[in-house]
């Protein structure tokens, strides 16, 4: 199975319709399947428009530290934790933990080992649902106050490469931290998404350093390019000075706000961006062998 990743530094810029798109062409000839690993703020599910989800699933990928009497004195716990979760009761001599900011690093336990125990959490929810588009659609959700999004991630790949396609299509989540890391570990290919603004620019080229670090091919799309022509223009130069590939240039259209608004992809809503997408695909297919 291939796996093709979408991403981008900044949020905002139109990956996740672009994830959309990319993945309603691609199933018109081959067996894939969607997988949304943005799991803090899952949303791919809205731009195909899904209606019902199956097989979802509690999970734990992560632990979180618990007090027993056996703490009682323990109170240099306060300073040793880094994410400020443990402070001191003086009514009770303990400490106390609070589960909204523990993220189960298990300091705590090794300065205590006799008062503190790790237990699982569970932390996430992970699930399946069936597309219009002749596709299956993975997904994870962070549980709100809890951590180990990396993990959940992860857990989310191995649902969808037991699925029986050719390519797994990823919807990566904005930024360069442990989601986005798990997404792109092991990917054949990455799109990069971006827009004409200084902070878009500079949230991508931190995020390619993850694609580099991992000496992925990558090629870049730039999304709403005619809002700002001249700063498209240097994110062109950037690319040019660093050889790597333009994608494609997408227009800004009002359309594409419709097409959200209606639950739809793109390419489904107005057939006049299909060959925009298909030349897209053209370019990440001569890029990736035995496609």
């Amino acid at each position: 199975m291939k796996t093709i990743t979408i991403l981008s530094g900044k949020g905002g810029v139109g990956k996740s319709s672009i994830t959309a798109s990319l993945a309603v062409l691609l199933a018109k000839k081959q067996k894939i399947v969607a997988v949304d690993c943005d799991v803090d703020a899952s949303n791919l599910a809205l731009v195909l428009g899904v209606k019902n989800f199956k097989n979802q699933k509690e999970i734990s990928t992560n632990e979180k530290a618990f007090v027993n009497e056996k703490a009682k004195d323990c109170k240099s716990l306060v300073d040793v934790c880094t994410f400020s979760a443990i402070s001191w009761n003086e009514k009770k001599s303990l400490p106390e933990i609070n589960k909204f900011l523990c993220e189960g690093c298990g300091a705590c336990k090794l300065l205590c080992p006799q008062g503190i125990e790790l237990k699982k959490v569970k932390n996430a929810t992970v699930g399946e649902a069936e597309t219009d588009y002749d596709f299956p659609l993975v997904f994870g959700q962070l549980k709100m106050g809890e951590s180990g999004s990396g993990k959940v991630v992860h857990e989310v790949k191995k649902l969808a490469e037991a699925k029986d396609a050719d390519i797994m299509v990823l919807d990566s989540a904005a930024g360069i931290g442990c989601p986005v890391i798990a997404s792109v570990q092991g990917s054949d290919y990455v799109v990069a998404v971006t827009e004409p603004n200084p902070s878009a620019l500079s949230d991508l080229k931190r995020a390619l350093q993850i694609v580099q670090h991992f000496k992925i091919p990558y090629g870049i799309i730039i999304n709403k390019y005619d809002l700002n022509k001249d700063f498209s223009k240097k994110i062109e130069e950037f690319m040019q000075k660093n050889k790597i590939p333009l994608l494609g240039k997408i227009p800004y259209d009002k359309k594409f706000v419709e097409a959200l608004v209606n639950l739809t992809p793109i390419v489904v809503y107005d057939k006049k961006f299909v060959k925009v997408f298909q030349d897209i695909l053209a370019k990440v297919r001569r890029t990736i062998s035995n496609y």
